[in-house]
């Protein structure tokens, strides 16, 4: 595979303005439909599976975590054995990639959602078939490797799956709204795999499987943040009040998912309060959790939607700062 994920086309800089018009916003969506057909992946043809650096072993200890990681620099997980630092390790991983694979199914949901009810020449119809067709690439690379982890990953709780309707929903009547969830759930896995593609220390596997999705989220990410920078001056003062309040609680919860020990993984290891609180409230966390959803931050303030009070939330959460 030649492509590298950091020479993607991205429409960022093309269309840095808080606001595009329609005419602007189709010229997006026909150049994100023109790399959509030209540089695109396919989950049983572009990854070798069977290579022998492919396969996965549960005590590799190229799945241990770092000193860069909040868990990883802890006493605790030091003081664990060899093979119990790679399966926690690799737990982990696992469990980003189901509960990544579940997130691509709330999206493909809404995408098809919003798609249906698109008119006759609506030039967002191609695109969103383009997207939801990646995506389920996307989550068959995932469910392969969580399958080949050897473990027996829970992902989202019941609670969540069942809430994942009203996201679904929202396609239909709150489209704007749908959209940040795309980002919140998007963007800080996105800035997590950046960040470890820089290392150049993965596993051959999970290496090849992130500089796919990396490439291509590129796009779904675009189109996302431009929807929003194209529809939301059309909107209601209601709407965009709605907005500024169910932001930062949307996001937050989400940049949870990503980033923090699963439920499950607490218990298999038996992770102590203490250290959990040591790992995840440090200010090294918390400026992770921070970074992870800067772009989204950065362009609600360009949408005018961060007022006193939802300004006051984000603070409180603990995912504001001063980019």
């Amino acid at each position: 595979m030649t492509t590298t994920y950091d020479k993607v086309l991205i429409e960022e800089e093309a269309l840095k303005s808080s606001t595009i018009s329609d005419e602007k916003f189709r010229e997006l969506l026909n150049r994100l439909n023109k790399q959509s057909v030209e540089k695109h992946f396919e989950a049983y043809k572009d990854v070798n599976w069977d290579a022998p650096e492919m396969q996965i072993r549960i005590d590799d200890p190229v799945f241990e975590l770092s000193e860069d990681d909040p868990l990883g620099k802890t006493q605790w997980y030091k003081s664990l054995s060899q093979e119990d630092r790679a399966r926690l390790g690799l737990m982990r991983t696992a469990t980003a990639a189901k509960v990544g694979l579940e997130f691509e199914n709330v999206l493909k949901r809404g995408l098809l959602e919003y798609a249906f009810h698109l008119k006759n020449n609506d030039p967002s119809f191609r695109y969103i078939m383009h997207e939801v067709t990646e995506e389920c690439h996307h989550s068959m690379m995932f469910q392969e490797l969580v399958n080949r982890a050897s473990l027996d990953i829970k992902g989202l709780d019941r609670l969540t799956k069942i809430a994942s309707y009203f996201v679904v929903i929202q396609a239909i009547f709150f489209p704007e709204l749908f959209f940040l969830f795309v980002l919140g759930g998007e963007d800080p896995i996105d800035y997590v795999q950046r960040q470890m593609l820089k290392k150049r220390n993965n596993h051959p596997l999970l290496e090849q499987i992130m500089k796919i999705h990396v490439t291509e989220e590129a796009r779904h990410l675009s189109f996302a943040r431009h929807y929003l920078k194209n529809k939301v001056p059309k909107i209601s003062r209601l709407r965009r009040a709605r907005l500024k309040i169910a932001a930062p609680f949307l996001l937050w919860v989400m940049a949870a998912q990503m980033l923090y020990p699963s439920r499950q993984m607490i218990k298999e290891f038996n992770i102590p309060r203490n250290v959990l609180k040591e790992a995840y409230r440090s200010k090294e966390a918390k400026a992770t959790v921070s970074a992870s959803l800067a772009k989204i931050r950065r362009l609600f303030k360009e949408l005018g939607l961060i007022g006193p009070v939802s300004k006051k939330i984000w603070q409180v959460l603990g995912i504001w700062a001063e980019d």
